[in-house]
């Protein structure tokens, strides 16, 4: 039973949310997300004594309601403003709350516009985004984005706060405002992926919750005319792209397994089906994003049959583009990962070296996995273990860690035998 309400909580929770916000102002955005939450704790409490109802969904949206209007009736009461308690009346439908699939994806896609508005912080946007329209607590928030309860508890009131104060309409843009928008949305949507797809922190490497709600998402905001958007669909399918191939990433053991050891066989098919249907999609006009570029790459990955088929040149020239739209050293330092698969590991280094900015990658432990790569390769195992124990220095990821430690040894062990690693 616990198990059948969680996946109801986390199916049907940011439109739960989304829609009683709709209905009681986003004034009460903080009450609609309590009394969802209330809902659910009811649910578990009857429904294992009283069987599950034929609608479950509609039973945790009528408690809410329920719940809510109680709330609103003492609160207007209390401040006599029973002008608002009628006009709240007026806006119910008979029985059941049960708005439609359409009223439900514009709720969502308003409470996605609201989440990410200009005026909230972007690390206050991320974590608003994934309470409430999400579900995730602020403990898995603070998990996910490697911070403390106390600081994700924080961004969260005060997103609130700004909320209110600036009086944050809950309604999807138009206009010019639409384009900045969305610009937002699509920003804080690549976040969650990216921290579904390689976690910052914790036991696992991979949490697939956070990459579906992602695509959940975007693939809502495509499907309506305010996000119908080439970069909108070229994220989309960067997203499916990416996502395709989670099941090959590790092991039965959840052991890493690096791009050339996978099983491909257990790559998504109709994932990357759609993912090239959208990348299709997003040809439509003349912008090229880095959304574009990124899932240009991961197509190129998801067509080749091997590794050995792998269109490192293609992938590399799409690098050479991207670089010129985002010149983090990240994207440089897999650029780098690229040459090497192109011109050799020795070219593959002198990119690293030619990073700018590269004092920000001090503390990235890819930076020296990358580096042990292209060491390992020109048969230095020496030099490779070191630049793998630097790595395993710098990762807080178990499964990280492990591989780095086993990569480290085998080096090691090549370096004393005289072998080539």
């Amino acid at each position: 039973m616990p198990q059948v309400v969680e996946n109801l909580f986390r199916r049907e929770w940011g439109k739960m949310v989304s829609t009683l916000t709709r209905i009681f102002g986003i004034e009460h955005l903080e009450l609609a997300q309590d009394v969802v939450q209330q809902a659910l704790v009811k649910a578990l409490q009857t429904w294992p004594y009283y069987g599950v109802p034929e609608n479950p969904s509609a039973w945790i949206m009528r408690v809410s309601r329920n719940l809510a209007l109680d709330q609103v009736r003492r609160e207007t009461t209390f401040r006599n403003k029973e002008v608002d308690i009628a006009g709240f009346l007026a806006q119910q439908s008979p029985g059941d709350l049960k708005p439609s699939t359409e009223e439900i994806a514009d709720d969502s896609l308003r409470m996605m516009f609201v989440c990410c508005h200009p005026q909230i912080p972007r690390e206050a946007q991320v974590a608003l985004a994934l309470r409430t329209l999400c579900g995730f607590s602020v403990t898995e928030i603070a998990s996910a984005f490697l911070t403390t309860e106390a600081a994700v508890a924080k961004r969260l009131t005060r997103a609130k706060q700004r909320i209110r104060s600036a009086h944050i309409a809950f309604e999807i843009p138009t206009g010019k405002e639409l384009t900045a928008r969305v610009t937002g949305v699509l920003q804080t949507l690549y976040l969650v992926f990216n921290e579904g797809y390689k976690a910052s922190v914790g036991e696992r490497l991979v949490r697939e919750e956070l990459c579906q709600e992602a695509i959940r998402l975007t693939q809502l905001l495509a499907g309506h005319s305010a996000g119908n958007q080439p970069r909108c669909h070229a994220l989309l399918a960067l997203m499916l792209l990416n996502a395709a191939r989670l099941p090959a990433r590790t092991d039965a053991e959840g052991n890493i397994l690096r791009l050339k050891e996978q099983d491909r066989t257990h790559w998504d098919r109709p994932k990357i089906a759609r993912g090239m249907f959208h990348l299709a999609q997003s040809a439509s006009g003349p912008e090229i994003s880095e959304y574009h570029l990124q899932a240009g790459i991961a197509a190129c990955h998801c067509a080749a049959n091997t590794f050995e088929e792998t269109d490192w040149q293609q992938i590399l020239s799409l690098y050479d583009r991207l670089v010129e739209l985002d010149d983090s050293p990240v994207v440089a330092l897999n650029r780098a990962v690229a040459v090497a698969n192109v011109r050799g590991p020795a070219a593959g280094i002198a990119a690293v070296k030619s990073i700018r900015n590269s004092k920000e990658l001090r503390s990235y432990y890819l930076l020296y996995a990358v580096l042990g790569e292209f060491e390992e390769r020109l048969g230095r195992p020496q030099s490779a273990a070191s630049y793998f124990r630097q790595a395993l220095e710098q990762t807080e990821i178990t499964s990280e860690q492990s591989f780095l430690l086993n990569r480290m040894r085998d080096c090691e062990t090549a370096s004393f035998s005289g072998s080539p690693a």
